[in-house]
């Protein structure tokens, strides 16, 4: 560690110079939380999530609000946030009514969200895997016709609680759906945390054979088993350049009871700090931005990053 309570820089050969964190604290982190989060402060967070350097910040989701409750204010909180320079603001729309509402309030970047299994997608979406896909394309196809950017998420891409281990090609029929469809991104999704690095660089390897390019891929792990880190440091050497995290670890989700919280912004950001992989963020900002948060959520942050950064300050 530095004088200034940062990691010591040494690059590892083969890695990207830079990666873009795609930052999901404020939809993905705050959705599963029981206790209503005022707009207010889900505003002041992306504010102070930009502040530290943040350049694509999810904003929220534009779902039924019986389905996601925390989300419900998603017309009011929108508004709040558009104009921070340099700033892309994704917002999640699961269907046709939900692209319609968020592009009325401007947004430029949307993304859906669909399953790699059969258990999941009834028990998220309600509907089969083939069935959701079919909802998904007139929305991919009319955001894009709008000139809109579309991420698809991809989530139980290495592991479902009620099916288990999840075979790679299954994982790339999805995502070569999405690519069809038109989405410009996929976001690989270890929901429930089981992932490791080999199975990572197996299912980047096999996208790849199967005309899906790193370019277009990004990662989202869970740290249900510690192995968040290892798994994302795996993608890097595959050359993924773009990592979803949550700052202050917040988030899981809501209809996989096994999953636990999404990889820390701050521990990636230490990480990739130590490796000498440029992001933009500020560690000192973030960190202080997930302390207020932890504050307003009356619990402390899950983050080991944000607990020792934060401990030095006291």
């Amino acid at each position: 560690m530095t004088a200034d309570g940062l990691p010591m820089t040494r690059p590892a050969p083969g890695l990207p110079a830079r990666v873009r964190i795609h930052e999901v604290g404020a939809r993905d982190g705050l959705q599963n939380e029981q206790a209503t989060v005022p707009t207010d402060v889900k505003a002041e967070f992306v504010h102070r999530l930009a502040d530290a350097g943040l350049t694509t910040i999810e904003a929220t989701s534009f779902v039924h609000p019986k389905w996601v409750p925390q989300l419900a204010d998603a017309e009011e909180l929108f508004p709040r946030l558009t104009g921070l320079p340099g700033v892309n603001l994704p917002v999640l729309v699961p269907n046709r009514r939900g692209l319609d509402r968020a592009l009325a309030l401007g947004a430029r970047h949307v993304a859906v969200f669909a399953s790699a299994t059969e258990s999941f997608a009834k028990a998220n979406l309600n509907r089969t895997l083939d069935d959701s896909l079919a909802v998904f394309a007139p929305v991919v196809r009319h955001a894009k016709d709008t000139g809109v950017h579309v991420r698809g998420y991809v989530s139980m891409c290495f592991g479902d609680p009620w099916e288990g281990p999840v075979e790679p090609a299954q994982v790339v029929r999805v995502c070569a759906a999405l690519r069809d469809m038109g989405c410009d991104e996929l976001s690989l999704g270890d929901t429930i945390g089981v992932a490791t690095p080999g199975h990572v660089r197996d299912l980047l390897a096999l996208l790849n054979a199967e005309g899906v390019p790193t370019e277009a891929l990004g990662v989202h792990f869970h740290d249900t088993y510690g192995q968040a880190l290892a798994n994302t440091l795996a993608a890097l050497q595959h050359g993924v350049t773009t990592v979803d995290a949550s700052a202050g670890g917040l988030g899981g989700c809501p209809f996989a009871k096994s999953a636990t919280g999404n990889l820390a912004t701050e521990d990636l950001v230490w990480m990739l700090r130590g490796l000498g992989i440029e992001t933009g963020v500020d560690l000192g900002r973030l960190t202080a931005t997930s302390v207020w948060m932890a504050e307003q959520l009356g619990r402390p942050s899950p983050s080991r990053t944000v607990r020792a950064l934060s401990s030095k300050d006291q």
